[in-house]
């Protein structure tokens, strides 16, 4: 029976190459000098961490890195921004997680999604982060793809493991 996978990954080394460029850019421009702006990358709970002089400033090291992700084709939707927090020395700090999988709230919208596609024959089932989609005519799965693609769910999708 044919399948694919509706996965939402990131691929960690384009952001770790993302970040580094940031950190090469903002160490070289002119508007940044005497800043101490830096943008860091935690690998271990999958966070970017972003800090800078000034919220105004903040705000400019966000463009920045956001412009890298988006020529190193990282989606900008798997970026979750937390609140702007002061520091020390009145610096301005800000979180960014990435988000990696489909959580079971995401999984239950994009199900009842291709539900009301009302396609025949095609059906769906949430395996952990990642969503299974069965269906007795690869026509139909395919139909699939490209309404998932044209709806924006909030989270960037990806459609592996296409199978006959």
């Amino acid at each position: 029976m044919p399948s694919f996978d509706v996965v939402s990954e990131v691929d960690l080394q384009e952001v770790k190459n993302a970040v580094d460029q940031a950190n090469r850019e903002l160490a070289n421009r002119f508007d940044f000098k005497g800043t101490d702006s830096t943008v860091e990358l935690k690998e271990s709970d999958n966070a970017i961490e972003l800090e800078s002089a000034s919220e105004e400033r903040l705000k400019a090291v966000v463009q920045v890195l956001e412009e890298k992700l988006v020529k190193r084709k990282v989606s900008l939707k798997a970026i979750d921004y937390a609140k702007v927090e002061e520091a020390t020395k009145g610096r301005a700090r800000q979180k960014a997680t990435l988000q990696v999988g489909i959580n079971a709230d995401k999984a239950r919208e994009i199900g009842k999604f291709i539900k009301g596609l009302r396609l025949k024959g095609v059906q769906h089932q949430v395996q952990g982060e990642q969503l299974r989609v069965t269906g007795k005519k690869r026509d139909d799965l395919q139909a699939a793809i490209q309404k998932l693609r044209e709806h924006d769910f909030g989270v960037p999708l990806e459609f592996n493991n296409f199978r006959d």
